[in-house]
């Protein structure tokens, strides 16, 4: 009898250890099971945010490409031989104020490109009927004739001015009256003359006007020898030459008169789509004072029409 009570008792205690072993398996599977379930819903997550930022990243690229792809290459027309506007520097490098103003608008709006080519002045309207060039830049002002044919840019980035250019230091000369008995030099069919001939004809011809075949270059080199006291041009450029002769000239008195330049275009579809970006990016310029602040840099002046 007492081991039969014995041996029931030692298979109770069987069956709990087994029991035991069951239940702890259970649990750890079914542990298992949820550190599966909660591995595979990370990866999942995981996954989707891979998904979206491979989806951005394409989007992003694609925007990127959308953007090159609407990048507007631009031929430029300009003479390349006219300093400071238009001129190759001792590095072969073209430059001058029309260029690098419009570098700055590529600045201001990357989606257009320019690209220059030179020519002669005779060559520049001719390249824009033909197609060779998309626009012009080279001290182009608006006449009526311009106007009819061709979109001009509604912002004029520079003001062609008129203005008695002197040997530097003399105080006597601030005006025409102040020419009288004195000799001004000026150019054969040069525009420049205007204002010296009709305050001429307007005053009993009491100015002496002596005619030279050659440019301002000759003229300049004239003041500053004494063989003539004044003569008319562009200050910005009489600056421009004198430095590259080493001569001492200087504008003096008031501007004679102001000549707005533009960018000029041709008449067609594209040529309207380049006249309106770059006006839109002139602006900008004209509005923050970048342009009349670089005008200054480059001229010691600021002869944009807001720098009046």
């Amino acid at each position: 009898m007492k081991k039969k009570i014995v041996l029931g008792a030692l298979l109770i205690a069987m069956a709990g250890v087994f029991g035991g072993c069951g239940k702890a398996e259970s649990e750890t599977a079914a542990k298992s099971a949820e550190e599966v379930s909660g591995t595979e819903a990370v990866n999942e997550s995981e996954a989707k945010d891979i998904e979206t930022q491979a989806k951005e990243s394409g989007e992003a690229e694609a925007v990127s490409q959308a953007a090159v792809d609407e990048v507007i290459t631009v031929s430029v027309g300009t003479m390349g031989t006219y300093s400071p506007f238009s001129y190759v520097d001792e590095n072969d490098y073209l430059t001058g104020y029309d260029i690098e103003v419009l570098r700055k608008v590529e600045e201001v709006d990357p989606s257009l490109h320019f690209e220059f080519t030179t020519g002669p002045w005779e060559s520049l309207f001719v390249g824009l009927d033909s197609d060779k060039f998309q626009m012009l830049a080279n001290q182009i002002s608006g006449t009526d004739e311009r106007r009819q044919k061709y979109y001009l840019t509604e912002n004029p980035y520079h003001t062609a001015v008129n203005q008695l250019i002197v040997k530097k230091g003399r105080t006597d000369i601030n005006g025409f009256e102040d020419l009288v008995g004195k000799k001004i030099g000026l150019t054969v069919g040069d525009a420049h003359n205007i204002e010296a001939e009709k305050w001429n004809e307007e005053n009993g011809n009491s100015l002496t006007l002596v005619y030279y075949e050659e440019d301002i270059t000759t003229l300049l080199q004239e003041i500053v020898n004494g063989k003539i006291d004044a003569t008319l041009n562009d200050p910005a450029v009489a600056i421009s030459k004198a430095e590259i002769q080493g001569l001492d000239v200087e504008p003096v008195g008031e501007r004679l008169s102001e000549t707005p330049v533009y960018f000029i275009f041709k008449q067609d579809e594209l040529g309207k789509t380049l006249q309106e970006k770059i006006d839109t990016a002139l602006g900008q310029l004209i509005e923050s004072g970048e342009l009349s602040k670089f005008s200054t840099e480059w001229f010691g002046a600021d002869y944009t029409p807001q720098g009046k």
